[in-house]
């Protein structure tokens, strides 16, 4: 696997996580949860998508073999979480359901709860030009 990381992964990031984004995004069941969830679920949720998307790079992108490469390990998947975030967030507001100025916390566990099924898309495209 390339140590580098490029346009081209920020391109399949993005795309894995809009693909996967937007149909939860559209659910207004998505709206109404993240309205109500409570913290410790969000977290919950928040963990779980990064420990899914860690066991799938580890075993996908990086083929169990990251005992030299921890921080480019560590660097993609920060990076496509992170991208992920931005993506559905860009996704809410072109829906107009992220009341950033109005309503913050609801829009970031918004973020937060789409991100959860936005990031196994997004490392599962990122990993199709892998090893």
């Amino acid at each position: 696997m390339d140590l580098k990381f490029n346009a081209e992964d920020i391109g399949q990031i993005s795309i894995g996580a809009f693909a996967l984004s937007v149909p939860v995004a559209f659910s207004e069941e998505a709206w109404k949860m993240s309205a109500s969830l409570p913290p410790l679920n969000l977290l919950l949720v928040v963990l779980l998508s990064l420990g899914f998307i860690t066991l799938f790079a580890y075993q996908s992108v990086f083929q169990a073999n990251v005992a030299k490469r921890v921080w480019v390990f560590a660097f993609r998947i920060a990076a496509a979480y992170c991208l992920t975030l931005v993506v559905v967030g860009i996704v809410l507001l072109a829906l107009d359901k992220l009341p950033l100025l109005t309503d913050t916390w609801v829009a970031i566990k918004r973020i937060l709860l789409i991100a959860m099924p936005a990031s196994m898309g997004a490392i599962i495209v990122d990993s199709f030009d892998k090893e």
